[in-house]
Order: C-alpha cells, then sequence, then structure tokens
C-alpha cells in the first residue's frame, strides 16, 4: 500500500500539520488502520480508497493513534494532495470524499496550485466557560461557546495572548471535550484577521495535544470571525510551533478553506 507523509497548510516542508496517507486499493478492516495510525504517531493518519457511488469517488476515512474521529481539516488536504500527486485522482476535475460522518466532502485545485476543501460550517453556540477552563488556560476568556464536534471556542484577549498560551495539558486529559480552541483578531497591520490554537482532548497522546494547524477547527473559526469582522473572506493564521494559514469562505452552512501541502516522504507499507 502506498503511505506518504503530507504536510498540509503550508508550501514548505516541516511545517504546517504533518498527516500519514495511506492510499489503500479496497476495504480494510477498521482495526488494522487504528493499529496503522498508531504507528504512524501522526495526530491523524487518512486512509482513502476508490468506491463505485453516486457522487463521490473515494472513500474517506480519519484515525488519531487511538481513535477514528468524524472530521479532519489537514489530513482531507493532505489526502487530496497525494491523490492528485500520485495521479490517482485525474488533475482536472474535484474530488469527491465519502465520509462515514460528515457527508461528502469536495476538494479542487484553485488557480495557482492551493486546494480548496467544501466543508460543513460547525457554528459555536455561547455556552459559558466550564469549571476547568480557567485552570486549563489561566486567563480570562471573552466569550466561550461549543460547536457540533464538542470543541469549545474561547475568545481571548488578544494575538499575543493567543501566542503565549502555556495551558495546563493534565486539566485537558479530564474535560469532556474534541478539542478547545483558542483564538483572537489579529494584530492590526497583519495579513490575516485572525489567530488561533488548537488543544486536542482525551482521544490524542499528549505528545499530539497541541494540533500545529486544524482544518477542522476553522469550519466553526470562520462562522464566528465572519460574524464579528463583517465580512466572508478571511484568513487566519494557526501560530502553534510549525504555524500555518488558512483561508476561510462562509457560505451560510458551508465552509470553503484554502490551503497549499507538500510531500515530505513517499513510500510502502508493508505490514
Amino acid at each position: 500500500m502506498r503511505m506518504l507523509v503530507v504536510d498540509a497548510f503550508t508550501d514548505r516542508p516541516f511545517t504546517g500539520n504533518p498527516a500519514g496517507v495511506c492510499l489503500l486499493d479496497g476495504p480494510a478492516e477498521p482495526g488494522w488502520m487504528q493499529r496503522v495510525a498508531a504507528e504512524m504517531r501522526h495526530s491523524e493518519t487518512a486512509f482513502v480508497r476508490p468506491i463505485e457511488a453516486p457522487g463521490a469517488d473515494f472513500e474517506l476515512r480519519w484515525f488519531t493513534p487511538v481513535t477514528e474521529v468524524a472530521l479532519c481539516g489537514h489530513a482531507t488536504l493532505a489526502s487530496a494532495h497525494a491523490l492528485y500527486e500520485t495521479g490517482a485522482a485525474p488533475a482536472g476535475r474535484p474530488i469527491r470524499l465519502r465520509t462515514l460522518r460528515s457527508g461528502v466532502l469536495t476538494v479542487t485545485r484553485a488557480d495557482g496550485g492551493g486546494l480548496l476543501m467544501d466543508f460543513p460550517a460547525s457554528p459555536a453556540t455561547e455556552t459559558g466557560p466550564p469549571p476547568d477552563l480557567d485552570a486549563l488556560l489561566g486567563t480570562e476568556p471573552l466569550w466561550v461557546g461549543r460547536n457540533s464536534l464538542n470543541d469549545l471556542l474561547v475568545q481571548v484577549a488578544d494575538e499575543a495572548t493567543v501566542r503565549g498560551l502555556a495551558p495546563a495539558i493534565d486539566v485537558l486529559a479530564r474535560m469532556d471535550v474534541r478539542g478547545v480552541i483558542v483564538t483572537a483578531a489579529a494584530d492590526p497591520g497583519r495579513d490575516h484577521a485572525f489567530v488561533s490554537r488548537f488543544f486536542g482532548g482525551g482521544a490524542r497522546r499528549p505528545e499530539n495535544r497541541e494540533d500545529p494547524v486544524t482544518g477542522s477547527a476553522h469550519c466553526t473559526l470562520g462562522p464566528y470571525w465572519s460574524e464579528r469582522l463583517g465580512r466572508t473572506d478571511l484568513i487566519g493564521y494557526q501560530a502553534s510551533a510549525r504555524g500555518g494559514l488558512v483561508g476561510v469562505t462562509v457560505r451560510n452552512d458551508r465552509v470553503e478553506l484554502a490551503g497549499r501541502a507538500i510531500t515530505v516522504l513517499n513510500g510502502h507499507f508493508h505490514a
């Protein structure tokens, strides 16, 4: 089986968010896919296989080292990049990816070489802070909500606060969340409109707790900042150590995410 490692939401190796992409010829047993994801040790490994189905060309599933997840943006971007690069998908056609819990996702090539992903929006509903949030972040939130993926969205004072966070990971492991998205408006003069960081909950190993660049989080960040900034086209910067830019266009209940990707490893998996 063909196995690639792709850095997503970047055009430079060793930045952005790395994902494993396993290109399958046919169905695979979920327990085997879980073991492969544990071996790869990326925050997510994607498994793609061709299918003959109305409205879809491939099936796509995502696994962390410990569990299967409902949606993963950077591994979707990495998968589409791998399909185009290896010739498994025709260069001039959109890629339609059937998923188990997020419907059909469509990825197209943009002018200039980037990729555009059509995702369902996942706006957050205001909830107020849960009891452990202050212990987790150590800073006062301006707004707290929760989305349909069970992420907390937390707005804090400014970009410097987001960049300087050192969350208490032991607290996060106890919280009933997929993850915590921390965000703020960008400093004046920036090319990006907002910044964010994403800290994953119990489905991640400690070394994967902070996600370098999280596409699915921008399905929540896009609607949030679109409403507050009064525009539908935005650029977000995820301020992790690796860092990455995500273009976001909000269209009613859908979000188009734009980004680039680069292959850093291309080989074969033998197990």
